[in-house]
């Protein structure tokens, strides 16, 4: 039956555990990017108006589930490059939960145990959409998809005329855009009022 201790387990999980997760998810992208030098980094975790943006962080007001990884130029590009920058969020979580992991079956952090998995689930469920090669809802691939694509082909084929990450110029930008478009909505429904 569920009761008051899960629904404090799933607000956890939702609120505190998927949003590191899915930073982490992130900084994969952008560790393993630095490698290969990367120019103008960002990493925007949620959507819609801007809450805080601190360096290369941009945090949205609306839920963390959508979040991405974007930038303007990289210096050493090649197939390599693209592969080592697709499989960077999922070595990192996959790091990150071996890791806790090992030091969950080695007894600590035995206080938190319950806390720990979940964050080990989310991380291997993460790990597990990110690998498995698959066409996302809105018809473009995930990781692993684009992973495949270029072991096999040399080169990404899902026929999607979206660059491989997106320019971090370009999303703030449109980001600008999409604001003022909100500003201009507001401004006609209180002139309506």
């Amino acid at each position: 039956m569920f009761g008051v201790a899960d629904l404090i387990s799933l607000i956890i999980s939702a609120f505190i555990i998927l949003p590191v997760v899915v930073f982490l998810r992130e900084m994969g992208y952008l560790i393993v990017s630095y490698l290969f030098g990367v120019v103008k980094p960002r990493i925007t975790i949620g959507s819609g108006p801007r809450i805080i943006k601190f360096g290369m962080i941009d945090i949205r007001k609306y839920y963390h589930m959508y979040s991405w990884f974007s930038y303007d130029a990289i210096k050493r590009k090649s197939n390599f490059a693209y592969i080592c920058i697709y499989a960077g969020p999922i070595l990192m979580n996959l790091s990150i939960a071996l890791l806790i992991n090992f030091l969950l079956a080695n007894g600590w952090m035995e206080e938190y145990k319950t806390f720990w998995d979940r964050f080990i689930f989310y991380a291997f469920y993460y790990v597990l959409f990110d690998i498995v090669p698959m066409m996302t809802i809105n018809g473009k691939p995930n990781n692993g998809m684009i992973i495949y694509e270029m072991i096999r082909y040399g080169k990404r084929i899902d026929y999607n005329t979206e660059p491989f990450i997106p320019s971090t110029s370009e999303v703030e930008e449109e980001y600008r855009e999409h604001m003022m478009e909100i500003k201009k909505i507001e401004e006609e429904r209180e002139e309506e009022k």
